[in-house]
């Protein structure tokens, strides 16, 4: 008797419990509901933080420990930065040539329209040329190697790889984030030239200004700051495209989300890299 009791006073407290985590669950609204869902959005991004790092490290090891794998890097640097080439090419030139008209009109209301090279010039150099060349190459290669390698992950070719004792790293990985740093300042070298004779042509053959006055103004730190954030980019590519690749889901859904998700969030990245590296080069060598 006392045993049946006590079974149904268990029974009865076990109800008691899901019914209520079962309100609780169906209540979504309440303080604890949403601090739940704050909480583990939150551990979420920590969590593929702390996992992009650590891919990260793991690639740099692979980056600078023998051997070296230069046929794929040159193979890399064939689909990344030759391929590239026209592309970021005709931007430059007619972002040259845009920068050059707009830059006369603006400056002929304070009579300052001699400044119209020196101000197309140190424009394409310090800002636009870096940037504008990493989100080119970012939307033009970068989708297409976060692609390459989600196919090869969803198809089980890189733990095809694992099973033959290649690492993946070093195999997939290195090559191609060695070949965006390689290749993107080269391509931003083409860019500004490219652009600063786009902005000359119109400039001098058009709008009627003094040959010569294209790079009056340009200094060392210019090109040094163009470069070094045009290396900082080539990394952010790098990194960005092949990690989305490396974790994407299964199926065409998980290639295309992950493709998308690359080139939002390297956009995003060299912009804000951006403003940092030119905080701090400007208080470094400017100070």
């Amino acid at each position: 008797m006392l045993r049946e009791k006590l079974r149904k006073s268990f029974m009865w407290l076990v109800w008691d419990i899901n019914s209520k985590s079962e309100s609780k669950r169906v209540n979504g609204s309440s303080p604890i509901a949403i601090t739940e869902r704050f909480g583990r959005g939150f551990l979420d991004i920590v969590e593929s933080w702390g996992r992009a790092w650590i891919f990260l490290g793991r690639c740099i090891i692979a980056m600078v420990v023998p051997p070296y794998r230069l046929q794929l890097i040159i193979t890399q640097l064939y689909q990344i930065g030759v391929n590239s080439t026209l592309v970021i090419a005709l931007i430059g030139l007619f972002t040259g040539a845009v920068l050059a008209v707009q830059g006369n009109y603006t400056l002929s209301q304070f009579g300052a329209t001699a400044y119209t090279g020196s101000a197309v010039a140190l424009s394409l150099i310090r800002e636009l040329g870096p940037v504008l060349t990493a989100l080119m190459v970012i939307g033009r290669a970068g989708s297409a190697l976060t692609a390459e390698i989600g196919i090869m992950r969803i198809t089980e070719q890189i733990d095809a790889l694992r099973s033959m004792a290649v690492d993946p790293m070093r195999y997939l990985m290195a090559p191609r984030i060695i070949a965006g740093i390689i290749a993107m300042p080269l391509l931003t070298g083409i860019f500004i030239l490219v652009g600063i004779g786009g902005g000359y042509i119109i400039g001098v053959h058009l709008l009627g200004l003094t040959p010569g006055v294209m790079i009056a103004s340009v200094d060392a730190f210019d090109v040094y700051s163009g470069f070094i954030k045009a290396f900082a980019f080539g990394i952010i590519f790098g990194w960005v495209s092949c990690y989305k690749g490396y974790t994407c889901g299964f199926g065409a859904v998980g290639v295309n989300k992950a493709t998308t998700q690359s080139v939002v969030t390297a956009s995003v990245a060299v912009l804000v890299i951006d403003y940092f590296l030119t905080s701090i080069l400007t208080r470094v060598f400017l100070k």
